[in-house]
Order: structure tokens, then sequence, then C-alpha cells
């Protein structure tokens, strides 16, 4: 695989960099997906909201 050069020097190394902080972060939402997941009980209660009722 080749890498394109953009006009400015350095590009694809940010290019290489937003990459990589992409993979962490899907990664680290995954995670915290599954963690969510494994602590919500099996029957949910509606959820009270706060402020004025109507």
């Amino acid at each position: 695989m080749t890498k394109e050069r953009t006009g400015r020097p350095g590009g694809s190394d940010r290019a290489d960099r937003l990459k990589a902080a992409l993979k962490a972060n899907m990664s680290k939402r995954k995670a915290q997906a599954r963690a969510r997941a494994a602590q919500a009980p099996t029957e949910t209660k509606p959820r009270e909201t706060e402020g004025p009722k109507r």
C-alpha cells in the first residue's frame, strides 16, 4: 500500500495520527458500551425526570 502525500509536509503523519486516535476512541466507546450492558439490570424502571410537573 502506498501513502499519498498532500501538498503540505507531514500531511500523512497527521492522517496517521487521526486514524490512530479514531481507532482508540472507538475501542474505548465499545468497552464503555460493554461495561454499561453488563451493569444494566434485566428489567428497567422508567426514569424520573426533574423539573416542574405539568
